[in-house]
């Protein structure tokens, strides 16, 4: 961990706790800050506040005060799912208060090279799929953070120069960077996501080109060449672009040639020898190869990673087969695109359990994947919605339930031998779960239980 005395004897305030909060709030009260907590859960209920109340940490619990931008502060660190919307947030801006994201610290104090993945789809996939192959490699030393684990502040503070940062990142966390700069930025594509958090595309577009607004010549950017949208987006990045495609033969990035992948004109696997199932998941492996030989992975780590790789969890995850069924847990699609890449992953007739909040989108648009679903059961509060366009696309059998445990029953009951019975909602979580894993986990349970 690098040295710094930025933050020395400066009033932050760490607005919202979660993960990256409380890693935040201990990590500046380490280099010195004076440091104020404020979250919105009553501290009785918050052990998190009552664990850096423990540390000499201020901690003002239960509400957004907007009184509190009247102490001075010269920082405000943010938790990602706090919007900009915010009076508190709206109010530091108006004043000139800097709104930074957690991410931006860990930069500061990381001694490591970091690796920044975003994108609308795959960021969980190939961030992983980057960590497994460096760590395949016996002359590398990788470490992980972000969304998929350990928060980034955390990890920053054991990193050293021999190791490499793998670091996913969401819209949100970019929006909160000034000096953010990963040697390597990936983007593994774009598409409508967040649109009650950032108000328009164009916004999310914006915050998510954030990854790279900070790189130079010597930085590398390995982008989804397939999307035009992509490549105008960052013509502005100094960076060396390093294209990926699916479609098309590449000898200047990485892309398919006769049957092989291949980066920069060498062949490095055959692609029916890659065990991760679908084609949405073609572009993750895509950008983690480019990633991983621009680090300096060997073939041979390259090879045995892609050929045992089998998912994420919660990412067409895997779970059993029971008396002749399959079930997946795609629990991780939380918008239509990523429930259309789980259903066109699958040519076996499918249960699809779908449903969950509802942000005002209609489901017109997973009609034509539907060809392969031979039932439905619906739950949350989109189950109208879904059972609509499952009856344009000709599904018979619809049923809603309450429950994702429910539905697993229900599609066991409506399945036969040689079906896959696919959980991939096509919608967040927040209406009924506190987040997509704890929703995933309850579905696999649910398999199990079947038993």
């Amino acid at each position: 961990m690098k040295t710094i005395n930025e933050y020395k004897h400066k009033k932050i305030l760490v607005l919202g706790l979660a993960k990256s909060g409380v890693s935040a709030a201990a990590l500046l009260h380490k280099l010195g800050a004076f440091v104020t907590v404020n979250d919105k859960k009553p501290l009785g209920e918050n052990p998190e506040a009552q664990g850096l109340l423990e540390q000499g940490i201020k901690v003002i619990c239960g509400c957004h005060p907007i009184e509190l931008l009247e102490e001075g502060f010269e920082l405000i660190v943010k938790n990602p799912g706090i919007p900009y919307t915010n009076p508190l947030v709206e109010g530091a801006l108006l004043r000139g208060i800097p709104v930074i994201t957690e991410v931006e610290l860990a930069y500061k104090i990381s001694e490591a090279e970091m690796i920044g993945i975003t994108g609308t789809n795959g960021k969980t996939t190939t961030t992983t799929l980057i960590y497994e192959i460096l760590k395949a490699d016996s002359g590398l030393n990788p470490l992980i953070a972000g969304n998929i684990g350990t928060v980034a502040t955390e990890v920053a503070q054991i990193a050293t120069e021999e190791n490499q940062m793998v670091i996913e990142l969401s819209s949100f966390q970019l929006m909160g960077i000034e000096s953010f700069r990963p040697h390597i930025a990936i983007i593994t594509n774009l598409y409508d996501a967040h649109l009650d958090y950032h108000g328009t595309r164009q916004e999310y577009a914006k915050a998510k080109s954030n990854i790279t607004k900070n790189q130079t010549e010597e930085d590398l950017l390995i982008i989804n060449a397939d999307q035009q949208e992509l490549l105008d987006l960052v013509s502005f990045t100094k960076a060396k672009i390093v294209p990926f495609s699916t479609k098309k033969y590449l000898e200047n990035g990485c892309s398919l040639k006769d049957g092989s992948i291949s980066f920069l004109g060498e062949t490095l696997i055959e692609r029916k020898d890659i065990v991760l199932p679908g084609d949405h998941n073609l572009e993750n492996i895509l950008a983690a190869v480019a990633a991983s030989k621009l680090i300096g992975a060997s073939d041979d780590a390259i090879r045995k990673v892609l050929t045992t790789f089998k998912g994420v969890k919660h990412r067409t995850q895997f779970v059993d087969v029971i008396e002749g069924r399959k079930f997946y847990n795609d629990s991780k699609a939380t918008n239509i695109l990523a429930a259309q890449s789980a259903l066109n992953a699958f040519h076996e007739p499918v249960i699809l359990l779908a449903g969950g909040l509802d942000r005002g989108n209609g489901f017109e648009e997973l009609i034509p994947y539907m060809k392969n679903v031979k039932g439905m059961i619906t739950f949350g509060q989109t189950a109208e919605k879904l059972e609509k366009a499952g009856r344009e696309a000709g599904i018979e059998w619809i049923q809603r339930v309450d429950n994702v445990e429910k539905a697993v029953t229900a599609a066991f009951d409506i399945s036969i031998p040689g079906d896959v019975i696919l959980l991939s909602p096509a919608c967040a979580s927040w209406d009924q779960y506190k987040s997509f894993e704890i929703r995933g986990d309850i579905f696999i349970d649910a398999v199990h239980k079947l038993k």
